[in-house]
């Protein structure tokens, strides 16, 4: 159980606090609720151009970096399809200094064509090195691109294509940051060795004046249902072939989204799950292989990926995982199997939570994505599961018409 408090700024900002006096340190965290899917089609990768913008300084601080390293502090940051998020990690008596350099960036970024130039510069490097020259480097490029055809989902954060990034005006980011980037579309977390009133009172201080913005007015198209097996082969510079299958998921706050987590557990989480033991050390039909879920606020994706084995085919690959699949559409999950995955999501989850910057980030997301209450009460809710859950998602899953097949080819 995380304990927290809450206030609401008169601008809007949400300000969330946790005490835990057993740490020297605080996290302060600040996610603003824009990622890739709130982007123009023909504009995109700017949610994650503000990652890097937002440290090109602002009207107070020409640097981010110097003042938080001569306060003891990091920090990072991070773009999704659906939020952004900045964070610190300080000392506990150097945590106004955070205060102080997130605010000044929410109130004034530092968004001139000298700042604008140099960031576009890594942000386009950063493609072509992740994405065009790395092996399997645009999978989800083609996943998405398999996947969706309305919603924005349908290209990966770090965007579309690189041009858009390259040709992006000074107009074009302005607007883009008095949009998304203000206090109303804002969660401000802290979690750590701070007296809550202490962490409402520094938030009032520096955040409390900067204007509220208006709240974005969200109307994403809804991806219809897809109406058969989606298939594509890439030939490309790879070492070895390689596979995905895709599968679209409920929605984050759909109530079958936990059995279908749980489901990417059961086929893929450690050397004792199905995937693994059956598919890599006993029948030796891949090298690698992992399954895992987007966990999107809108309908994301299951995605299975493998490299088969040394002299396995593809299509000996992908029948194999279609084997396992079709397995569990046939048959219920045993109890105990199901137990064995629930508590080790349990321990899991209680591990992340002697974490204060895992707190703040956490207390943050559950905010925006209904209510931070929602972080204490979903361990109950995962163990809640059935076997009759697993069963059900699994057929309405793994059908083919619900599918994307990517296949990676060696030139």
């Amino acid at each position: 159980m995380v304990e927290f408090t809450r206030t609401i700024l008169s601008n809007g900002l949400r300000v969330l606090v946790h005490e835990d006096r057993s740490t020297p340190l605080v996290a302060v965290n600040v996610s603003y609720f824009v990622g890739s899917r709130d982007e123009n089609a023909e504009k995109t990768g700017f949610a994650h151009l503000f990652e890097h913008l937002m440290f090109a300084g602002s009207k107070n601080v020409p640097d981010f970096d110097e003042p938080l390293q001569h306060a003891g502090g990091e920090n990072n940051a991070f773009t999704t399809n659906d939020y952004t998020t900045f964070y610190e990690i300080l000392p506990a008596e150097n945590v106004e200094t955070a205060f102080w350099l997130e605010s000044d960036r929410m109130l004034a970024l530092n968004i001139s064509k000298k700042s604008l130039d140099v960031q576009r510069k890594v942000v386009v490097e950063e493609f072509k090195e992740t994405c065009l020259n790395e092996p399997y480097g645009d999978s989800w490029h083609h996943l998405s691109e398999l996947m969706y055809h309305k919603h924005p989902y349908r290209w990966p954060v770090i965007g579309l294509v690189p041009e858009h990034v390259e040709n992006a005006s000074l107009e074009d980011v302005r607007s883009f940051y008095q949009s998304w980037y203000t206090p109303s579309n804002a969660v401000l977390s802290i979690a750590g060795n701070i007296d809550p009133d202490e962490a409402a009172a520094l938030a009032e201080k520096w955040f409390g004046g900067i204007p509220a913005g208006v709240l974005p007015n969200r109307q994403l198209p809804v991806e219809p249902p897809q109406q058969g097996p989606a298939w594509r082969e890439v030939i490309a510079k790879v070492p070895v072939p390689a596979i995905y299958l895709a599968f679209r998921t409920p929605a984050r706050l759909d109530a079958d989204f936990y059995a279908v987590d749980l489901l990417s557990d059961v086929l893929a989480q450690g050397h004792s799950s199905r995937l693994y033991r059956r598919l890599l050390k006993e029948r030796q039909t891949f090298s690698q292989i992992d399954a895992y879920i987007t966990a999107n606020l809108d309908p994301g994706l299951f995605v299975i990926e493998g490299r088969p084995a040394a002299g396995v085919s593809v299509e000996e690959a992908i029948a194999a995982v279609w084997e396992e699949l079709e397995l569990l559409k046939k048959e219920r999950i045993e109890t105990r199997e199901l137990e064995k995955i629930q508590h080790k999501f349990e321990s899991t989850v209680v591990f992340s939570e002697t974490s204060a910057l895992n707190k703040a980030q956490n207390l943050a997301y559950y905010e925006l994505l209904d209510r931070a209450e929602l972080m204490n009460d979903e361990v109950d809710i995962y163990l809640q599961v059935t076997p009759e859950d697993l069963y059900r998602c699994a057929n309405d899953l793994f059908r083919p018409d619900n599918s994307a097949t990517l296949i990676y080819v060696p030139e």
